[in-house]
């Protein structure tokens, strides 16, 4: 029976990954395990999130002072900044923040033996993780200031 099995029994999934951000997909062993705070304390990672495609119709809005662009932009940074498990990255994007690269790549080397269940200290939404003065200038931010250098209104 057991040899039936093994030749015709369900085979485990490989685990695989992609960038949380990029969507990339990252190799076995590879990339960077960050927590969320890490993640949207980054300006550039905001003044990116904020000026894609998708997005971009929000921001021009706000910066037209429209009421609804500005809403938007404020729940976009609820859904990013309320994440509450760690984000594995790509290389092309780990420049955007200013983190200890060795150490967040170890985390990565954890998670990926883990095949996902590994998760850094603070790792939970930024507002639990954050102090709250840290918290709200970054909110501050990304939903008034995200951007503005990357469009002309």
């Amino acid at each position: 029976m057991a040899l039936l099995n093994s030749l015709f029994g369900k085979k485990k999934k490989e685990f695989k990954a992609s960038c949380q951000i990029t969507k990339e997909p990252i190799e076995k062993g590879f990339g960077y395990l960050l927590t969320t705070a890490q993640v949207v304390t980054s300006r550039k990672y905001w003044d990116m999130i904020m000026t894609e495609p998708e997005t971009l119709s929000y921001t021009l809005s706000h910066f037209k002072n429209q009421a609804s662009g500005t809403q938007m932009r404020s729940m976009i940074f609820e859904k990013y900044a309320g994440i509450a498990k760690a984000w594995i990255i790509s290389d092309s994007i780990i420049n955007y923040f200013e983190v200890d690269k060795t150490q967040a790549r170890e985390n990565a080397r954890k998670w990926w033996a883990s095949e996902g269940s590994f998760t850094p200290d603070n790792t939970g939404p930024a507002v639990q993780t954050l102090e709250p003065s840290d918290y709200t200038s970054l909110k501050d931010y990304a939903i008034l200031e995200a951007g503005r250098s990357r469009v002309a209104v």
